[in-house]
Parts: structure tokens; sequence; C-alpha cells
């Protein structure tokens, strides 16, 4: 495998320790903010280094810093206190050209009622993606060289992340967001959960019918993916997927979503509401789908008062037989631990390759 080319400096090249800072300008804030600093370098010359930091041997490099009550219109200095990743401190970084960027990743402050005061991101419809949440402030790539312990590296943050324009209804598809008075109470303040909505053939001809739940667990879903009603685009620019090793498996994609929708609208499909909930978190993108001491009553607050509203809105039987549960990986362990834990609301769990249910095979180790 080659090596990448922040890492082969680093085995070839002069370290430095340039005097990096980062100004947050009084016309993108009009009070002190806190938060995440991060400023990330990539020796790739396409694409933003926000979008190159990965979990594999091709990344960029990063460095963060906590701020608190950073007021516009100062700097803040990345020093070699800094944390970073892939290389650890500010100093590893070998001398060379980069793309260059700067992003404050926002905290807000919850006061919760288990009597713990904390600060941290709220997910505002990304899915908790640090690179892409709207009104997280960032600066324009630009490139750099750095060549000497002494040079002075100065960036301004110029610009805020958009808000995401939310999914729009179709005839099949409908999404719904509400107000959950239990994570509200716990997090002391509004707390939302939502769900995408997958109609059976024949709902709005059929108003006296109702009908079963199936509910999929997983991650953060922007949309209710793999349903396309439309065939595969043939102009489709072919895409392959290397983590699956498949070719044009963008073209594979549509055509699996199109044809679940044939099968989905046929004449024998079983005629069930689909749901894909949203429970991103200021943790992660989605709540486990459990009640937890650091999340609150996720698991509570999806079953009593998410899914009762989606049966009253959608027209659904409305009763724990009536409803079946399914997801893969984090899904997986999600189905299986809701019908553990709420035995009498749900009637069924298919559980595909679940995260470790229990600590005799933690992945590949038995901890006990």
């Amino acid at each position: 495998m080659r090596l990448p080319v922040l890492l082969l400096n680093l085995l070839l090249c002069t370290c430095v320790s340039a005097q990096m800072t980062v100004k947050l300008p009084a016309e993108l804030a009009d009070n002190p903010v806190d938060g995440r600093l991060l400023l990330m370098f990539s020796a790739a010359t396409e694409g933003e280094p926000r979008f190159q930091i990965t979990d594999g041997p091709a990344t960029g490099q990063v460095y963060g810093v906590d701020v608190e009550n950073w007021k516009p219109g100062t700097s803040i200095t990345i020093g070699n206190d800094a944390t970073g990743y892939p290389l650890a401190t500010p100093a590893d970084l070998p001398s060379g050209t980069y793309q260059v960027q700067a992003l404050l990743h926002k905290y807000e402050t919850f006061n919760r009622s288990d009597g713990h005061t904390v600060k941290l991101p709220m997910d505002r419809g990304e899915g908790q993606q640090w690179n892409r949440a709207p009104g997280n402030l960032l600066s324009t790539p630009r490139s750099i060289t750095i060549t000497s312990a002494q040079q002075k590296i100065a960036i301004d943050l110029d610009q805020s992340i958009a808000l995401i324009e939310p999914a729009k209804d179709t005839e099949w598809i409908k999404h719904i967001k509400i107000r959950s008075k239990m994570l509200s109470d716990f997090w002391g303040r509004d707390m939302y959960i939502g769900a995408h909505v997958l109609l059976p053939k024949g709902w709005a001809e059929h108003p006296d019918v109702k009908y079963p739940l199936a509910i999929m667990h997983g991650h953060f879903p922007q949309d209710f993916g793999g349903f396309r009603t439309s065939p595969p685009d043939p102009d489709l620019e072919c895409v392959d997927s290397e983590r699956f090793g498949i070719p044009c498996y963008n073209r594979v994609e549509q055509q699996e979503a199109h044809d679940f929708y044939k099968a989905w609208s046929g004449p024998d499909f079983p005629r069930v509401l689909a749901i894909k909930i949203q429970h991103a978190n200021p943790f992660y993108d989605d709540s486990y789908a459990v009640n937890s001491e650091n999340l609150g009553p996720y698991g509570d607050a999806i079953t009593y008062e998410l899914i009762p509203y989606i049966e009253e809105e959608f027209r659904g039987i409305g009763e724990g037989w009536s409803r079946f549960v399914y997801g893969g990986s984090t899904g997986g362990w999600e189905a299986l631990a809701v019908q553990v834990l709420y035995p009498d609301d749900y009637g069924t769990c298919y559980a595909a390759c679940p995260d470790p249910i229990d600590f005799r095979a933690y992945t590949v180790v038995d901890l006990y």
C-alpha cells in the first residue's frame, strides 16, 4: 500500500512548529461562542480539508482545541498543546505544501434535569456530522507552504455552513417531527425526534383501513432511502464502491431502490406502514433507541411518544402485536434491544449482524 503523502513527509522531512492563529470576525458572531476549534491540513489538491479527515491511511491532519466564551473580533492560537490526529501535536507536522482550513464546531449549554450542566454540539439536522453541521463557522481553504518554525499562519473564519433543506413530502413518503416532552424535560430545552414514513399502496384510497407498522432502526437517515419511483438514470456516471469492491455501485443502488418500489407497489406485497426514525442527539447520530443515564429516555420517547403519534397520524393499528422492528449492525442492536426491553410494545424483531449483544463476543474478544 502506498504511504499517504502526510506520513511519507513525516518519515523523510524535517518537522516544524509554525505559529498558527484563527480569528473569529465580528461579522460572523454577535456574542461570544463555545465549541471545538479545528485546524486541518491536507496534501490533496482537490476537495476541502474538512472532508479529508477519515479513519483510513489517506487521512488529512487535524488539530483541535476547546474554546469557551470566544469573543468576536479576537484570535485563538493553536499551540503545541493542541490534540492532533493522526500526528499527535503541531510540532509533528512536516514541512511542505498543504491545503489548510479552520472550522468551529459550535456547542451550546444544556442544564439537564439530572443536575449536570454540559456544553455539547446540538444536532442541527445533519445527523451529527461536524464537517456539515449548519451554523458551524469555517474558512475558505487556501494553499500554504510551511518551511520554518517561525512562520506565522493566520486564518480568518469567513463563512457559516448553510441550513439543510428539509426533505419534501411525496405521494409515497411523508416526514414528521415532534417535540418530545420526555427528552425536553431531561435536556432542559426543546428536543425533537422525527421519522420518514413510507405509505402503502392504496393508503389514500382506503381511509378506513388501518395498517401494521414496520420500524427500521439505524443511523441518521436524511430521507427514506432505498426507494425510487423512477428507473435508474441511464446517464449516471459510474462510481465504484471501495468499501464493498463493487463496480458502478451507485447504479446498483438506484436499480435496487427502483426494484423495491416495484415490489412495494405490486399486487402481492403486504400493505404496511414503514418508518425510519431520526433520533440524533448531542452525542451521536442516533440514540441507540434505549433509555440512558447520559442521553435521557430515548427508548420511552420513541415507544410512547413518537410511534403512537405516527400511528394516529397515518392510521396504524396501534397495538404491540402489529409492530415489528428490524435493522442491521447498529440498527440490529437497536431492534433487538427494544424487543427485549419493551416486549409488549413490539411483536417481532429481525436483527441482522447486530453490534455485540454482550461481552462474550465483543467483536472478536471474550471480555469475561
